[in-house]
């Protein structure tokens, strides 16, 4: 099975760190790639968003799947264009990426689908928005409705920071035609929990759940980043929850899109914000997440490829395909670049991947790369290539520089193996969350309480 990994962060070094474990003989590719991904795959000079240069590489390597792990392409189309050549894809069409790509569809979505979620307002016009924030001087989220990187999104707790918000959306245009729109929501509070289906445009297999760190420093202070850290299973989460939200919020919104002629295939991910009247949702995303992905796929007992081949091909085969979920606890740090999520400086070695790095199915600890690549001079890093790079040292290349995953039979266990290995890397201006996983410390979330039963 040719396989092709679209995309070079942690999320994609879990994925094909996890399709090359498939009881299915494949050979992986990834288009972008990093230091991690080059262990299990051939990496390819691709930029994960030249559609056209991963279609030339998907035809002429006869791929048979290909995987898309960041959103930007799947809004762009990307599963459009491989579909009209016949090649299989892992992720929604363009049509369905919407519910990521446009915070305002989304919300028309769930009122359609009757699921529950905040009091919301769109607005075009900016005067507008800022009329309405002088009338109400409640909290309120301020979303750019479009792609934003994970930034367009401010929670305001004054009525002069939610101004402020829509002026850096609408004026400012700090997130392009992003901003051009913006949503207005009632601020909600509760356990916030990333909940994860696969879906075939009809069916939905059993959902996964896990808590992420978006604050850069400890007790969630500090600036917002991409996520610095995750923890699978929140502590409420059990077969009842995950029914009664598969029933009462994935399943009707993969319906509601069926019904508008766009099927949902992929990985279904809703953010979701557990408050004292139920669960209701914050936002979806239509692609595995990052950092969770690095805890969840060591979950997944059954086949991927299996598993991503039968929601590409849709027709009703996710029904016939396994869906299996592990239960043992599993605790991701991210070890980040200093300066991350502002301005930092790369290219520093990085030591200690040669020491216990286990990367079976059953070890403890896992560590994934994402902003990493091979020095220019050779080092001792360990790493086994399949390119032409074998032997040469691995250096910084991003904020996020690894996700390092500890596993065990309670979140305690998992969290003390993540931090001894954490402590085993080293390079230089790296910095990390101490207090991933850590349930004794509050969260602005409230991640760390025990929720209202769904």
């Amino acid at each position: 099975m040719k396989v092709l990994i679209v995309g070079s962060g942690g999320r994609e070094h879990a994925l094909a760190w996890r399709i090359s474990r498939s009881p299915q003989e494949t050979k992986l590719w990834v288009a972008g790639g990093n230091t991690g991904t080059a262990q299990v795959a051939n990496n390819l000079n691709i930029h994960p968003e030249d559609l056209d240069g991963v279609l030339q590489a998907a035809q002429s390597l006869a791929i048979e799947l290909v995987v898309i792990g960041p959103e930007q392409p799947l809004n762009d189309g990307i599963v459009d264009r491989l579909g009209a050549l016949g090649i299989p894809a892992f992720g929604p069409s363009k049509a369905a990426a919407q519910l990521e790509g446009s915070k305002s569809f989304a919300r028309e979505i769930l009122v359609q689908a009757n699921v529950p979620g905040p009091d919301f307002r769109v607005f075009d016009d900016r005067q507008r928005a800022l009329d309405f924030l002088a009338r109400h001087q409640t909290p309120v989220v301020v979303k750019a409705d479009g792609l934003a990187a994970g930034k367009g999104v401010a929670l305001c707790a004054t009525s002069a920071e939610a101004m402020a918000a829509v002026n850096l959306c609408m004026a400012d245009r700090v997130f392009g035609t992003a901003g051009d729109r913006v949503v207005i929501e009632e601020l909600l509070t509760g356990a916030e929990v990333s909940v994860f289906g696969f879906c075939d445009g009809e069916n939905l297999s059993a959902l996964v759940a896990a808590c992420d760190y978006k604050q850069a420093r400890d007790g969630d202070q500090g600036p917002n980043t991409g996520g610095i850290g995750s923890f699978t299973p929140p502590a409420f989460w059990n077969s009842a929850v995950a029914d009664e939200i598969s029933r009462t919020i994935m399943g009707p919104v993969i319906a509601a899109l069926a019904q508008r002629g766009a099927p949902y295939r992929g990985m279904l991910y809703a953010g979701l914000m557990f408050t004292e009247s139920g669960p209701k949702v914050l936002e979806f995303n239509c692609r595995f997440g990052d950092p969770e992905t690095q805890v969840i796929l060591p979950l997944l007992e059954s086949d991927p490829v299996q598993i991503m081949l039968a929601c590409a091909e849709g027709h009703g085969e996710l029904a016939r395909t396994p869906v299996c979920w592990g239960s043992r606890a599993h605790v991701g740090v991210v070890m980040a670049s200093g300066g991350y999520p502002g301005p930092y400086d790369t290219g520093f070695e990085i030591t200690g991947l040669d020491t216990n790095n286990s990367d079976a199915l059953d070890s403890d600890t896992l560590v994934f790369h994402a902003g990493t690549d091979f020095g220019a001079n050779p080092g001792s890093a360990g790493l086994v290539s399949q390119g032409s790079d074998t032997g040469r040292q691995v250096v910084t290349n991003g904020g996020r520089v690894l996700t390092v995953v500890g596993r065990g039979d309670s979140l305690a266990d998992a969290r003390t193996r993540a931090y001894q290995r954490v402590r085993e890397l080293h390079f230089r201006n790296a910095y990390y969350r101490t207090d991933i996983g850590d349930l004794s410390v509050g969260n602005r979330n409230g991640v760390w309480l025990s929720a209202p039963q769904a």
